[in-house]
């Protein structure tokens, strides 16, 4: 482990905000309000690994920010074979972007490693999230004066796994790639973006899958006191 890391940079969705729980709220009061014929866990259950392929093209600038937004509901709805209009899909669209923020669970230990951190290492933010959303989330979740500098994607003009995003929050933080680390919850856009971007890394891997690289990982995040 290198022992001259001065600047930590953190994913936030998955990694410290828990958009799993909070996004499942979100669709519940929609649901509750107008479409109650709509169990959330069945729609939860087909969205998730929706989501995140369609987070993984948009990544990869395959799609765009609306194509996201939509594809990832009407992919959904068409898997719980549900009949709904273009028109309440971008509804439905709008008002999750408009509820997704009132609620803002952390995961476990969150707040408890940050405390940790702080003294010791300044502290960042690298997201692909939507740059008004992410800043809510971290206002409302009350992250902000833990943290330093804040990159999104929208700002460095490229997203995760693009090196040219992890040069900006370098520079943004005025330190160096070889004093940095990245924490994320991504193999791709997070682990090997900012190893290939010349910064260390460590996989957070709350959901234990089995990887074949090498990597630096923790299950939990109180796990970061083992590396920092």
């Amino acid at each position: 482990m290198n022992t001259n890391i001065t600047d930590i940079f953190f994913d936030l969705d998955h990694t410290l905000w828990d958009f799993d729980k909070n996004s499942e709220m979100a669709f519940d009061r929609i649901f509750r309000e107008k479409y109650t014929e709509i169990h959330t866990q069945d729609f939860i259950k087909q969205y998730i690994p929706i989501n995140q392929e369609c987070w993984r093209l948009y990544q990869n600038d395959k799609i765009t920010h609306q194509e996201l937004r939509y594809n990832r509901l009407k992919f959904s709805f068409d898997a719980l074979n549900y009949v709904i209009s273009e028109e309440n899909i971008f509804q439905i669209a709008n008002d999750y972007i408009d509820f997704l923020t009132d609620n803002n669970f952390l995961f476990d230990g969150a707040i408890e490693v940050l405390e940790y951190l702080k003294p010791k290492y300044k502290l960042h933010i690298i997201t692909n999230g939507f740059a008004t959303v992410q800043d809510k989330k971290i206002t409302n979740a009350a992250l902000g004066s833990y943290f330093t500098t804040i990159t999104n994607s929208e700002l460095a003009g490229v997203k995760k796994p693009n090196s040219i995003i992890f040069d900006y929050a370098v520079n943004l933080a005025k330190t160096s790639k070889e004093n940095s680390i990245m924490i994320g919850d991504d193999l791709d856009a997070d682990i090997n973006g900012a190893l290939n971007a010349g910064l260390d890394a460590i996989f957070f891997n709350d959901k234990k899958i089995e990887i074949t690289e090498n990597f630096k990982q923790i299950n939990h995040l109180l796990e970061l006191k083992k590396y920092l």
